[in-house]
């Protein structure tokens, strides 16, 4: 679902461009976003337009339109102002764009939830396949896992600011299972050795340090060629953090390849 402060920009950049006034509502008929003060629908006639098979209608001088997913299921009902034929073509447009922002955050978290039960060992092998294939994510592709301890429980800043940096244009994942740490999945190169792994784990470092984070601690582990293999990367950089903590206190990054006897020690009952 778009958040209501996403929903309000994209109608207010359209307005501005169309001098048309508009307003989101939900399929229960609340106003989610609006350019109209106090807007007032009549909930009555919008129902019956809801349950109708009609895309758009015109109701009491203004424009109504349906917005819906890719299967069908309606998520906004769009009100232009005005019932002319620049409002109808407003509408369609506005409608248009509100389509693809909802596909897009949806394919966004949809891609975020499987990352989050790929990385915690909650799919089996037929899901990564079938889920992958489906979100259009490489499956034979070298990958490693960095996780990022932030020392805080609040780092939803820090999250959309490592997404930026890492997502925009890139085959990365960035997301969160907790509270406290933020998880990177990088996409290496055959050519990318450990030094190449260590600069990204310090630009990583650098990022958190120029957002406020300068006590943030970031462990990784090794690179494994396969979709299916990213947990076993997650769950060896989260016992390098731990074990970092341990034996190499002075250290704000840790490479698993690293732990050397710290590891064994760790294990041991």
């Amino acid at each position: 679902m778009i958040t209501n402060q996403i929903l309000t920009g994209t109608i207010e950049g359209l307005k501005k461009i169309t001098n048309v006034d508009m307003c989101v509502l939900g399929d229960d008929c609340v106003c989610l976003a609006s350019t109209i003060p106090d807007p007032e629908v009549d909930e009555a006639e919008l129902k019956k337009f809801i349950s109708s098979a009609a895309e758009s209608q015109e109701m009491n001088g203004n424009q109504f339109f349906k917005v819906t997913d890719e299967d069908q299921r309606l998520e906004y009902v769009l009100m232009v102002r005005g019932g002319s034929d620049n409002g109808y073509m407003t509408g369609k447009v506005a409608a248009f764009q509100l389509r693809t922002l909802s596909t897009a955050y949806r394919e966004r978290y949809d891609k975020d939830n499987f990352i989050k039960n790929l990385l915690l060992d909650n799919l089996l092998l037929v899901d990564i396949f079938n889920r992958a294939k489906k979100l259009h994510i490489e499956q034979e592709a070298r990958r490693v896992v960095m996780v990022v301890e932030t020392g805080s429980e609040k780092n939803t800043a820090l999250l959309e600011a490592a997404k930026m940096k890492f997502e925009e244009g890139k085959p990365d994942f960035v997301t969160a299972v907790d509270e406290k740490n933020i998880i990177l999945i990088r996409e290496v190169g055959e050519d990318e050795d450990d030094a190449a792994i260590e600069e990204t784990a310090k630009e990583l470092l650098k990022l958190m340090e120029k957002e406020g984070r300068s006590g943030a601690h970031i462990s990784y582990g090794t690179a494994v060629p396969e979709l299916k293999d990213v947990s076993r990367s997650y769950k060896e950089a989260a016992m390098a953090l731990d074990v970092g903590k341990i034996f190499f206190a002075d250290r704000n990054i840790i490479a698993y390849s690293s732990l050397g006897i710290g590891r064994l020690i760790y294990q041991l009952p």
